[in-house]
This record gives C-alpha cells, structure tokens and sequence, in this order.
C-alpha cells in the first residue's frame, strides 16, 4: 500500500510540474510577441512621424500672402527667376500665376497685369528706378482674365473672363498721394460670345469697347455695357482683334493674308454712328497672327505665318482713296508657336517673339539687329513698348521682365545720319551731333 501511494504522489508531483513548466512557458512566448507587436508599431509612428516631416516643406520654401486681411501661405515658385541679361532692366515679382497679359495706364503711373490663377494685379511704376514699388492684388473668383485695359482716365480698369466670356469693370479708389487703395467690380457686361475671346480694348477717347472671339464675331460696346453693333469679320477665323491708338479704327487679322480696318463713326454730338470699313493691309501671302501700332497710327506693323513681317505706312485719307503702302518687310524666325509682335512707339524698332526668345528689328531696313535669347521657360506670351520707347515690357512666366530698348538706341542714330544728308539748319546740325553722341555713349554700356 505504501508503494502504491508513493507512485501516486511522484504522478500528481509531475503533472503539477508540467503544469507551471507550460504556464512559464505560455507567459514568456506571450511576452515576446507582445514585445515584437509594440515595437512593430513604435516603428510605424516613427516612420509615420519621419514622412510627415519630409513631405512639409522648409520654412524658406513658404511664402505668405495678404487677400482680404488674412494670411495664407503658399509654396514659392521654384521656377526660373535668375535670368540674367545686359538688356535687362528690372523683374516685376510678385505673380502667383502665369502673366498672360498687362496695360498701362494713360496718365503712365500704372500697370495692369492679369494671371492665369484669377489674379489682376496693379503695379505703381511710376519711377522704374525704384527697387521696390507698390501693388495691389485683385481677385476674379471662379475665374481668370485673358485680357485687361484701362479706362483713358485712369480710373478703372477692365478684364474680360474666360470661363464666363463677361466684361468687368473695376473702379479704383486712390490715397491721398496718388496710390491705388482698392478696386472694386461696378459693372459686368452681358455675355455676347460663346468663344475664347482672342480681343478686347477700350478706345482712347473712351467713346466704345470691343471685344472679339476666335471665330468670326466682333462686338462694339459702349461704356454702359450696351452693344452698339455686332459684326461680322469675314475671316473665317479671327486671331487678333484691336483698337488704334488714336481711338478711330477697329483692326482685325486672322486666316485670311489681308487685314480688316474698320473704322467706327460717331455723330458730331458724340452719339454712335456706324462701323464702316475702312481699307485693307495687303501684301501676305497666308494668315495673320497680330498686329501693332505705333503711337499715332501712322504705322501698323503685321506678322504673318508665310514667314515675313510688314510694315505699313497709313497715315492716309481713306475717304478721299488714297491707300496704305508697305514700307518695309523682313523676315523672322519660324517656330510651331504663333509669334507675338510690339511696335515700338516712333515705329522704328519691332520686336518678335519667338517662343522664349525676343528678336529686335531695324523697320527701316529690316535686319536683325539682335536677339535675347530665352527670356522665360515658357512662351513669351504679350510684349509692349512703354510710352516713352525706351523699355519693352515683357509677359510669361510669373515675372514682367522690362528690356531695354537697345536696338532704339541704334536706330536713333541711323536717323540723325539719314538726316544729315538732307539740308538742315545749323542748330537742327547740332543737336543731330549731340543725339548721335549720346546714343553711342549709351550703346557702349550695353557692350554695342
């Protein structure tokens, strides 16, 4: 019986053994995967963690702008803002978007910039020399404009949109030293086009608007917003449509090799009359894709797709038939993008752009006198000479850039030698001498 009791208890010993040897067991697994699962996940936090921290940008990478009294950040454009040439005067920063287009005001104290991104913004240039000059943001909400102009008083600008096709107009309020405070939208015209709009401008005796889509429709407003025609152009498709700067004619090129210019007629009273045509630039071979004028319309430049550039003499009197002429035709550098052209305001230089890059021309000759190369990583999408000649304003990118007007320098001197052969007084000799003097000083700085 003893025995029997003995192996009893050596059993119930074992089992009890066994038992606490598999709870051990049990625990330490148990703690090796509960340690495992912990670190698993301090690994994802820190992972996690780190790509949050990667994905925000540096501090110097943000930049931060002032709509409507608040702060917003946005990250800064990263790109190519380092061009560098002797032509070069300044960089207008500031963009948030593409520059598609800009217009200076009449009184010359203002430019108007429009974006791809809904902004219009307003610079003061009233002095380039400065370093900084002051701006104001407008935003169009829901949309951009393609095209902006000023009113011939300087007091209010206006933009025709994309998405809607309306004409707004923005009046401006100006501080007490002659800067812009604010503009506000006063008037949105009623959409006619169902188009992209390829045209828009005011006249410059502030008598009518015109805005013109790519297809063939032409419509002259009033400043109320009243159409007062709507016409045809006849050229199939339409790919520029502006006003004259002398506030009469209506100017039009598209597929067709001639231009259309219309002039538009008022009464005595100063009440609309009719758009009556008024002759036509030919000389072409194919299409049109722009056109400019000089200050007093008595020379509009043409750039056409058979590969040449023209310039017209048309200070004429249509009424009494006399006729435009061809003065000078050069050629230019093809590229698969429509070239943009600017005149510039005595029509002695015309500069092309021709894709990234400007091209200057001598009108009086037509030869190349030089190139800038590479102006933008995009096109150069609108160039304009300023009132005085002396700067060509340039669009694309987020940046106006301003040239000097080199070549006008050089032209300028040709001028006065053609004018020295011909009999002058003593003191017209003179100044002659001193404008070539000072034009040749100032060709040497520019390495010329």
């Amino acid at each position: 019986m003893g025995e029997i009791e003995s192996g009893q208890n050596i059993h119930v010993f074992l089992l009890s053994a066994t038992a606490v040897l598999v709870c051990v067991l049990l625990h330490f697994i148990y703690k090796i995967i509960f340690r495992n699962k912990n670190q698993a996940v301090e690994e994802r936090e820190r992972e996690n963690n780190s790509g949050t921290l990667t994905d925000e940008p540096p501090c110097e990478a943000v930049a931060e702008t002032r709509v409507g009294g608040k702060s917003k950040k946005r990250p800064a454009w990263k790109g190519k803002t380092d061009f560098s040439h002797p032509w070069l005067m300044k960089n207008l920063k500031g963009h948030p978007g593409t520059v598609l287009l800009m217009d200076f005001s009449a009184n010359g104290k203002f430019m108007a910039a429009t974006c791809d991104d809904g902004s219009v913004i307003l610079w003061d240039i009233r002095d380039l020399s400065q370093k900084e000059h002051r701006t104001l943001r407008v935003n169009i909400e829901f949309d951009h404009a393609s095209h902006v102009a000023w009113s011939p008083d300087s007091k209010a600008f206006i933009v025709h949109t994309v998405r809607e096709n309306n004409i707004i107009v923005y009046k401006i309020e100006k501080k007490k030293d002659g800067a812009i405070a604010s503009a506000t939208p006063a008037i949105t015209f009623d959409k006619v086009h169902q188009d992209d709009v390829i045209g828009f401008d005011i006249s410059s005796n502030g008598k009518f608007m015109m805005s013109c889509s790519s297809k063939t429709d032409l419509v002259i407003w009033d400043l109320k917003g009243q159409q007062l025609e709507k016409l045809d152009t006849y050229l199939m498709s339409t790919h520029a449509a502006k006003i004259s700067p002398c506030g009469r004619f209506v100017v039009a090129t598209g597929f067709s090799p001639d231009v259309k210019v219309m002039e538009v007629c008022f009464t005595k009273t100063g009440e609309f009359k009719q758009v009556s045509k008024a002759y036509e630039l030919s000389g072409h071979s194919s299409g049109i894709y722009d056109v400019a004028f000089d200050v007093d319309t008595s020379h509009i430049a043409t750039i056409s797709k058979d590969g040449t550039w023209k310039l017209y003499h048309t200070k004429i009197d249509y009424v009494r038939g006399e006729s435009p002429h061809v003065l000078e035709t050069g050629k230019y550098t093809q590229t698969a993008n429509a070239p943009r052209i600017a005149l510039s305001p005595n029509a002695e230089v015309l500069a092309v752009s021709v894709d990234s890059s400007i091209e200057f021309y001598d009108t009086y000759t037509g030869i190349l006198y030089d190139t800038v190369e590479n102006v933008y990583t995009g096109l150069v999408n609108y160039m304009k000479f300023d009132a005085s000649g002396k700067y060509l304003f340039v669009c694309g990118d987020r940046v106006v850039r301003v040239l000097h007007n080199v070549c006008g320098y050089f032209t300028t001197i040709e001028s006065c030698k053609r004018l020295l052969k011909t009999k002058q007084t003593s003191a017209t000799v003179e100044r002659l001498h001193k404008t070539i003097q000072d034009c040749k000083q100032t060709l040497k700085k520019f390495g010329k």
